[in-house]
């Protein structure tokens, strides 16, 4: 092939497929190679011509198919090859997706690359659940925090965010919910309201919704798992499961 090569970081969203941009679809339809990962819906790479190699590279939590050194050397090497790289990644690809990693790699190899943001599940995914980040009110901003480092710690900026009265999105998080909740009780939050959101935007949705001392308990019972987002504040109690979860807690607590 005589294309020139070229990167396009793709946000491809919360996981529906028609929350993608439109600039993102224009993308995809001109790919001569599409690496995506685990977390974008494959109904998108029906936008990709029919010659386009469909190269699937995990980045999933408990699913690392390609490395990140491996999925930066695969995006040059089919640049060079193939002409236009369609680099799809789930939400966006500057929030805890590791685009820049894959920007910078570009550019040091001489490789035109352009940016095409996504639709965080961050904000959207409580958004769908009617569930605001921010409300007059109750919050003035909101953090969005990764549960679990690349070292499998707690981020240190969970316990900051805990001090604060800030919404809370957690990502990546689920796995560590027992040792993140006792950091919310330790800041004496144990009636703040949480939810926890899985497969977001999707078919497969599934919401628990409590408080510190119950969330818990509730998502075992609920057999909640990754991926999911964990929204812990105020906001979440203007969900209506909230009012019905918070009039038993308080009949419990009370005895």
């Amino acid at each position: 092939m005589n294309n020139e090569p070229r990167i396009t970081l793709v946000g491809a969203g919360p996981g529906d497929a028609d929350l993608i941009t439109l600039k993102g679809i224009k993308a995809l339809k001109t790919a001569d190679v599409v690496l995506y990962d685990a977390l974008a819906n494959e109904e998108l790479l029906e936008f990709a011509p029919a010659h386009a190699e469909k190269i699937y590279v995990g980045k999933r939590s408990g699913d690392h198919s390609y490395s990140q050194d491996a999925v930066n050397k695969l995006l040059v090497d089919y640049a060079i090859n193939y002409g236009h790289v369609v680099r799809l990644k789930g939400g966006d690809p500057f929030v805890f997706g590791r685009g820049y990693e894959e920007l910078d790699y570009a550019a040091a190899h001489n490789i035109p690359a352009q940016v095409i943001p996504g639709v965080s599940s961050s904000i959207s995914v409580p958004g769908l659940q009617h569930i605001p980040v921010t409300h007059r009110g109750l919050s003035e901003s909101f953090w969005v925090v990764t549960g679990t480092t690349s070292s499998g710690n707690i981020s240190n900026d969970v316990y900051e965010a805990a001090r604060s009265r800030a919404t809370i999105v957690v990502l990546m998080g689920i796995h560590k919910l027992a040792e993140i909740v006792e950091i919310f009780k330790k800041e004496d939050k144990h009636k703040l309201p949480v939810a926890i959101i899985q497969n977001g935007s999707t078919a497969k949705e599934k919401l628990a919704i409590g408080v510190v001392d119950t969330i818990v308990e509730i998502a075992k019972k609920d057999e909640i798992t990754s991926p999911a987002i964990i929204v812990f504040g105020e906001v979440v109690a203007l969900h209506p499961l909230f009012q019905s979860r918070r009039k038993l807690y308080d009949a419990v607590t009370r005895k």
